[in-house]
């Protein structure tokens, strides 16, 4: 009983291995792996399920115990925690953490240079305007992807503009007249 909670490494190792890691999981998922439009591919879930093994298994040093578990996720909680706490009161803080939003249509217009930087196709950004409910860009007054790769659109209306089209249809007349 006594070996499956003593320790076999030392306690301030598994905490530098955990706070080393930590802090270069962090800055790849930060600043190298792209935003995707508020979902995960296959690709991307894979990534993760790799990182999480890779990252276990350079962490753990081959520890045995409960202990050095409990340390290990001790550790990578405390540092979850602190940076949380950090974002919220301070404002460098969490432009440091999490990425700006970035406009990729303004007025109708696709912001192709945007787009290309979170590389993201017009397929991907239609298909997310379309679960929205919007049909057409040009309805959109601005499109942002937000942080956390969530898409926030504010149309211009879409009930005014179908009431436009409609009443420009009616001025026209029918056809023959």
């Amino acid at each position: 009983m006594d070996e499956l909670f003593s320790f076999e490494i030392p306690v301030w190792q598994m905490m530098l291995r955990g706070t080393a890691l930590y802090w270069f999981l962090l800055l790849v998922f930060r600043f190298v792996l792209r935003r995707d439009i508020g979902s995960m591919g296959v690709a991307d879930l894979l990534f993760v399920v790799l990182v999480a093994d890779a990252s276990s298994n350079a962490m753990q040093g081959e520890y045995r115990t409960v202990s050095d578990g409990l340390v290990l996720v001790s550790t990578l909680v405390a540092w979850n925690f602190a940076l949380d706490w950090l974002s919220y009161r301070s404002p460098a803080m969490a432009r440091f953490l999490e990425p700006p939003p970035e406009v990729l249509i303004k007025h109708g217009k696709l912001m192709r240079r945007a787009m290309k930087r979170e590389m993201i196709t017009r397929d991907e950004l239609e298909a997310q305007l379309r679960e929205q409910g919007v049909e057409d860009i040009r309805q959109v007054r601005v499109a942002r992807m937000e942080g956390d790769g969530h898409l926030s659109v504010f149309s211009y209306g879409g009930s005014d503009a179908k009431r436009r089209k409609a009443s420009s249809q009616k001025s026209a007349g029918p056809p023959g007249d």
